[in-house]
């Protein structure tokens, strides 16, 4: 690849991830009691999320955390794209395809979000509640061992090899289904993971980093494909230590009896 390729798209895509983590660091202590998780029913103040607010955020969140593991696949498509002699709106539509598929996808969390918040602060003190959140963590452990995960990160990992298969006539047009086509994929890597926000809390900024840096370091990474699986037995280890110690649960969001306490005051 082109050393100035890479550093140009680097440099945008970074750039942008940053600015969308300020932005998002800055929302986090103003929107915690209003986009919550599993672990903060009854530990925090009601949810009062809007789909418009959480769509917004959403966005927010996946340039954050995903543009810098779009950088390898943003940089083969420039470079192929530039020795066609096309300018840099085809790459540009390939990073909106890309961001339009993220987008469509927040519609699922948007919705769980929502139904949350119908759910009693009381519920916090019951078992279903951890157990269900093992059960979701347990889930996304497991799925890091499916053949549609290693598919789907073999896709992300071969960043040249995509670009030069999935052309679609060249041009803007191309471009930005292509960007569809490789969000669609970067969801299938990724979802599992990505799934555990909604128990620790979507605005967990310590959450988010560690997911974000999880992505990187399997899309770029050597040995990515081993850490996945590692990754995978770990979540399922500790979705089975949630679901039978609800403890677990609050000290992984970082929420407690006191929290819970205040939480439940300013429901009243």
């Amino acid at each position: 690849m082109s050393r100035r390729v890479v550093v140009v798209v680097s440099a945008w895509l970074v750039a942008g991830s940053v600015l969308a983590w300020v932005v998002t660091a800055g929302q986090s202590s103003d929107m915690a009691g209003m986009a919550g998780g599993l672990a903060e029913i009854g530990t925090a103040s009601p949810m009062t999320l809007t789909g418009a607010t959480f769509l917004v955020m959403w966005v927010g969140m996946t340039t954050a955390m995903m543009f810098p593991t779009a950088v390898p696949m943003v940089a083969a498509h420039r470079m192929v794209t530039r020795r066609r002699g096309e300018g840099a709106a085809s790459t540009v539509a390939f990073v909106l395809g890309y961001l339009t598929a993220w987008t469509v996808a927040g519609v699922v969390p948007m919705a769980a979000l929502l139904g949350f918040r119908h759910v009693s602060a009381t519920a916090g003190e019951g078992r279903w509640l951890p157990t269900l959140a093992g059960v979701a963590v347990a889930a996304a452990g497991a799925y890091q061992f499916t053949r549609w995960k290693s598919v789907c990160l073999r896709t992300c990992r071969s960043p040249l090899a995509f670009v030069m298969s999935h052309d679609f006539g060249g041009g803007t047009v191309g471009a930005l289904r292509a960007g569809l086509v490789h969000g669609g994929y970067c969801l299938g890597c990724c979802w599992a993971a990505m799934s555990l926000l909604l128990v620790v809390g979507l605005m967990n900024l310590v959450w988010m980093a560690g997911i974000a840096l999880l992505f990187l370091t399997e899309k770029c990474w050597r040995h990515g494909v081993g850490l996945t699986r590692l990754v995978g037995a770990t979540l399922i280890a500790l979705g089975l230590l949630v679901a039978l110690e609800p403890a677990v649960l609050q000290a992984l969001a970082g929420t407690g009896s006191g929290s819970g306490e205040m939480g439940r005051q300013s429901g009243m």
